[in-house]
């Protein structure tokens, strides 16, 4: 049975090393994201991972690899098992980084296609099985202001305002009736992980609680840890 739910946004800005300059700016972001994983490792040492990527590809159980892709040798593992490095998905890096400094012994990553369709995200969400502690990880718009790098668009705030509102209240029925073609065109790659939560946690009873909500880089970022009731 489900605990505990961490719902993170996945940018490579959360590791200071690749956040360079950018890093102080990202400080209240990164505090929120790892308040919210050391609160998930008080329910389970072992996560479920939920987030998207491109052909959803199998990510293998206590697989590591490196951030070099992205700029800087970092190397992360998905357990405390040493494994071979292996070519990873930035949120299974991110799933990797946020492991380590929480604690948590092991973190089994399952990725969905960002285009998956909403039935179908619910149901993949119902068949995942039982996890006592669960990390979601998806972005927001990236729609926001002019220097936003999807390009401004003015429905981006009110999309992100109902995210914020969604998490706030646990609201799973908004999350699945998310519209797949407006999350896409904002560039809201967390829409298919969001339905996957929904479907998920859709018969439990919540505490919720928004950890950070805002856009610093002209994309959603939303932290918020759900708490079985």
């Amino acid at each position: 049975m489900i605990r505990r739910v961490a719902v993170l946004p996945q940018p490579p800005l959360l590791i200071p090393e690749l956040a360079a300059g950018a890093a102080d700016e990202c400080a209240e972001l990164r505090e929120a994201c790892l308040r919210a994983v050391q609160r998930l490792t008080g329910a389970s040492e072992d996560w479920l991972v939920v987030a998207a990527a491109a052909g959803a590809p199998e990510v293998p159980e206590h697989a590591s690899g490196s951030f070099r892709g992205f700029g800087v040798d970092i190397g992360v593992s998905l357990s405390r098992v040493t494994a071979p490095e292996s070519e990873l998905a930035l949120p299974a890096l991110v799933a990797g980084w946020l492991r380590e400094r929480a604690g948590a012994s092991s973190a089994r990553v399952r990725l969905v296609d960002p285009a998956t369709a909403p039935d179908q995200c619910d149901r993949f969400g119902r068949e995942l099985g039982e996890a006592a502690a669960v990390l979601v990880l998806g972005d927001g718009s990236s729609r926001h202001g002019p220097r936003s790098p999807g390009g401004e668009d003015e429905r981006a705030e009110g999309f992100d305002a109902g995210i914020r509102d969604a998490l706030a209240k646990a609201d799973t029925g908004a999350l699945a009736a998310l519209d797949p073609a407006l999350a896409a065109g904002l560039g809201a790659g967390g829409r298919a992980p969001w339905q996957v939560l929904a479907g998920l946690a859709a018969d439990g009873n919540w505490d919720a609680e928004v950890l950070y909500s805002a856009a610093p880089f002209g994309v959603g970022y939303h932290v918020a840890v759900w708490e079985r009731a």
